[in-house]
């Protein structure tokens, strides 16, 4: 056979070697013997299906946790009670099929939607913060207007009644006595706590929670209002002249309307932090607080815009041919407009939605949708959260393992290869560390430390005190290993040329023991992780708002939270049980893989 055959024939024996070690397929005994001590390990690792599940697990899991929030950004001092505890899964904006196709008005609420067709029928769709509005008033009659706000709605028929369903706290159901009496009723509002109505002769009425919104009329508003819109703070009005007015006696970001425009607006809208008027001209100004950049108008669409929305921090704007334009916060989608291949007859948006109703009938949508794994009491995105947490929760038990494997190694194989009084010391001292009870100790020092340093000084107080407290079990693990491999003969022909005792130690003793090492460790993490959750959960790891797993099933521990808002506690205790698990499998794998005895003990 010639060379070139050979090597050939030895490559192709490796090849077949490494596919049947890979999947699992049986060996001659001529093929193990091409087999390497560390590939023997892989084959058997790769063969444990327990293991291998464990590796796809973790690797899914850490990858998500990882890879994720770059596309997926959170806030973490963000917080919206219009959102808190919304209930997994989407739908939000998916209107029912017998509205689809014959819209006449929709409007927005928290996290639920309501809509009337052409025959005055009312639909709900959404996550509906309360059970109550699931349950729509008898006899309403022939429905033209509705609108929704945080928990309520309020409608109009078209006999001019009032009604209104959902929460009725704060006043909201006391409709005041001047339009159960008969006051002609043109349009409605449901706001956060309180709603609006507007009679025909330009009157403004307010109930609800008059402490929210202390509504307060300048000279020559009340009985002269066109049109209105509010937000969480302020009402503001527009006059029949065409004035913009903030219904307030006190001066703030709203009320410095500019002045170059009173008596040309044809239209409003409100968002959280600012608002927005259209001239006769087209133009469209904004002021208030410039947040999420909702002040940022495309300058393109000057001099073409007909009529403005606003939601919490956007707005949408249709212009002279009939197209829309979006700005503001697209934290949801809120500002991806989809393709509309027809006239528009209405837009309408609110808090992080928007729909536009063509003059088919037709529905389109774009927004916030609902939330994969629900939010919390802040109405934070828990999904995005478990992101986070698990980023924070697996880099605190990695450090710590870390700095705990580097002073066990160093510390087992000083004591295991030099023995005598320094072992005695080391052991001692070992003996020692492993008495201190780990949880009171950390609770302790943190309740001391903690409040007097930063949040991130504090993290790393964590890592350092999980890492110094963890070390004497793999510090009496490598001493073990080293008594026994420091009598071999290696040993012995190394002292004879003359090498060094540390490099003994760490250079030919310690890589014949860092298969063992590496389980340890690997088992240590999963110990690591759970640490720092319980930690955190009993409040003294890391702290709101930064997130890890722990401190999630702490906000989630009361009886509430555990009976009606199961997905707080379930999403974070389900991913920390499964990532600890896996790791524990990785762990036996490794072991039964580089130690086959321990599967007959």
């Amino acid at each position: 056979m010639t060379e070139k055959k050979k090597k050939r024939t030895k490559k192709s024996t490796g090849e077949l070697v490494a596919h049947k070690m890979l999947f699992g397929g049986a060996l001659t005994e001529e093929q193990e013997a091409v087999l390497t001590p560390m590939q023997m390990v892989l084959r058997s690792f790769v063969r444990d299906k327990v293991a291998m599940a464990g590796v796809i697990c973790f690797a899914f899991i850490f990858l998500c946790c990882v890879i994720l929030p770059y596309f997926l950004p959170i806030d973490m001092y963000y917080q919206d009670v219009t959102q808190a505890n919304v209930k997994p899964g989407f739908g939000m904006l998916e209107v029912p099929k017998g509205l689809q196709n014959n819209a006449k008005q929709i409007s927005i609420g928290s996290t639920f939607s309501v809509g009337i067709d052409q025959d005055g029928n009312v639909y709900e769709w959404g996550s509906f913060p309360t059970k109550k509005l699931e349950k729509l008033p008898a006899d309403m009659g022939k429905l033209v207007q509705v609108s929704a706000g945080l928990d309520h709605v309020v409608a109009l028929n078209e006999d001019g009644e009032v009604i209104t369903w959902g929460n009725d706290r704060m006043g909201l159901a006391s409709i005041p006595m001047e339009i159960r009496m008969g006051e002609k009723i043109v349009e409605v509002y449901a706001g956060y706590q309180f709603s609006l109505a507007l009679a025909e002769d330009g009157t403004l009425y307010n109930w609800g929670n008059s402490y929210l919104v202390d509504m307060r009329f300048p000279e020559g508003v009340q009985g002269n209002v066109a049109k209105f819109d509010a937000n969480t703070d302020i009402v503001m009005a527009l006059t029949k002249d065409g004035e913009v007015h903030a219904l307030t006696t006190k001066k703030n970001a709203y009320t410095a309307v500019p002045e170059e425009i009173q008596g040309y607006v044809v239209d409003i809208a409100v968002s959280d932090e600012s608002v927005a008027a259209v001239t006769e001209d087209g133009r469209l100004y904004t002021w208030g607080n410039n947040v999420k950049k909702t002040q940022n108008v495309p300058e393109e669409i000057q001099g073409y815009v007909t009529d403005v929305e606003g939601g919490r921090f956007h707005y949408v704007a249709e212009l002279t041919d009939g197209s829309l334009v979006s700005w503001g916060d697209d934290t949801f989608g809120q500002t991806r407009i989809p393709g509309i291949d027809e006239p528009i007859r209405m837009i309408v948006s609110g808090y992080y939605g928007s729909y536009a109703i063509g003059e088919s009938g037709t529905v389109y949508s774009w927004g916030l949708d609902g939330y994969l794994m629900g939010t919390d009491n802040f109405g934070r995105d828990i999904f995005r959260r478990l992101l986070k947490g698990g980023r924070m929760t697996m880099t605190v038990g990695a450090i710590a393992v870390v700095i705990s494997t580097f002073i066990g190694v160093i510390v087992g194989g000083i004591s295991g290869y030099k023995g005598g009084k320094i072992d005695n010391l080391l052991m001692r001292l070992t003996e020692i560390v492993s008495s201190l009870p780990f949880l009171p100790f950390a609770i302790i020092l943190s309740a001391i430390i903690g409040n007097n340093i930063s949040e991130t000084q504090r993290i790393i107080m964590i890592m350092v005190i999980l890492g110094l407290l963890s070390w004497p079990g793999i510090a009496r693990l490598v001493r073990g290993s080293v008594l026994a491999e420091r009598e071999q003969e290696f040993v012995t022909a190394a002292k004879s040329l003359g090498v060094k005792e540390l490099g003994i130690v760490f250079r030919h003793i310690l890589p014949n023991v860092v298969t063992v090492i590496i389980v340890n460790a690997t088992l240590d993490f999963a110990t690591c992780m759970l640490t720092e959750s319980s930690l955190s959960f009993i409040g003294f790891g890391v702290v709101e708002p930064n997130a890890t797993w722990g401190n999630m099933l702490n906000s989630a521990r009361s009886a509430t939270v555990i009976e009606s808002y199961w997905w707080r506690w379930v999403y974070p205790a389900a991913v920390l049980a499964i990532c600890t698990i896996s790791i524990n499998c990785i762990g036996d794998g490794l072991r039964d893989a580089i130690d086959p005895k321990s599967k007959e003990r």
